[in-house]
């Protein structure tokens, strides 16, 4: 058992950060390693700088993709759905957003969003039923959408299944909108990373 340990009673375990670790150098594909990174930081059970430190720390055997994840989470992504948007907009030449981006007007929070291209004013939503079909959430979803488009922000939503199934027709939508939005004046936003 590594360093420090967790007791109750005759039951020992590990920290969140090494078990993480851990379960991702016994998974079989670099997605599935994506996703348990990524949700753990989302819902806040691993912190980044402890999984960095585990991964620094711990053993380097089979630790290969859990530096990428780890690497992809850095810069952003959230979730293994935005690991895989990613992975399409590398793959088609498409220009790289600002993941997970804070968007402000002046002071005033916006919204964070998935995907940011500012050249553009383009937010790009990864929404999965999961995370938003219960009404709550999906009525602060549409709130949160009117929010952005009274800045002028154009909101592109993309179910992951479409991502995997879809993939010309996300490309293309993606395309004609930053088009579109690069033939506006550019619009008056901050946007800060992850």
């Amino acid at each position: 058992m590594p360093a420090p340990v967790c007791y109750q009673g005759v039951v020992q375990w590990a920290l969140p950060e090494r078990a993480l670790a851990d379960a991702a150098r016994e998974l079989h594909s670099f997605r599935q390693v994506r996703a348990l990174v990524a949700d753990a930081v989302q819902q806040r059970c691993c912190r980044l700088d402890l999984l960095q430190q585990e991964l620094t720390c711990g053993p380097r055997r089979g630790s290969a993709w859990l530096r990428q994840a780890l690497a992809e989470v850095t810069d952003g992504i959230r979730s293994g759905a935005e690991g895989d948007f990613a992975d399409l907009l590398r793959r088609c030449g498409l220009p790289v957003p600002m993941f997970n981006a804070r968007l402000f007007a002046g002071k005033v929070f916006i919204a964070m969003v998935d995907a940011w291209w500012p050249e553009a004013g383009v937010a790009g939503e990864v929404v999965s039923r999961a995370w938003h079909l219960l009404p709550e959430a999906w009525e602060r979803d549409l709130q949160r959408h009117a929010r952005m488009s009274a800045y002028g922000i154009i909101v592109l939503h993309f179910p992951p299944n479409r991502i995997r199934s879809d993939p010309a027709g996300v490309v293309a939508d993606i395309k004609a909108t930053l088009a579109a939005g690069e033939a506006r004046p550019r619009l008056a936003l901050r946007a800060l990373p992850a």
